[in-house]
């Protein structure tokens, strides 16, 4: 991990979760995996109210969460709010210290 996610990961834990989806790192990486999954939910492909989902959380040593950025893309899947919802009623994501 480089010294700047360190610093991001550390980062976190002074500020909401929900705050870090309206920073432009966050952004721009949600618009590559919505480009990348045709604009659509890849359960159901719906078209509307479309989210980018983390399929796994990662933390550090300390259990502090990782920044929303600072996933491989392959951890992140596009899903519409409908799908997204039930899939958190349904299972549990997966953590792991990284």
């Amino acid at each position: 991990m480089s010294n700047e996610t360190e610093q991001e990961t550390t980062d976190l834990v002074h500020g909401s979760y929900k705050d870090l989806l309206f920073d432009v790192r966050w952004k721009r990486k949600r618009a590559r995996i919505l480009d990348r999954d045709g604009y659509k939910c890849v359960v159901c492909g719906s078209t509307e109210n479309l989210t980018v989902h983390h399929k796994q959380y990662h933390v550090d040593k300390d259990g502090r969460k990782h920044v929303p950025w600072d996933y491989d893309d392959k951890y992140l899947v596009t899903l519409c709010n409908v799908c997204h919802r039930r899939g958190h009623a349904m299972y549990n994501v997966p953590v792991f210290e990284v």
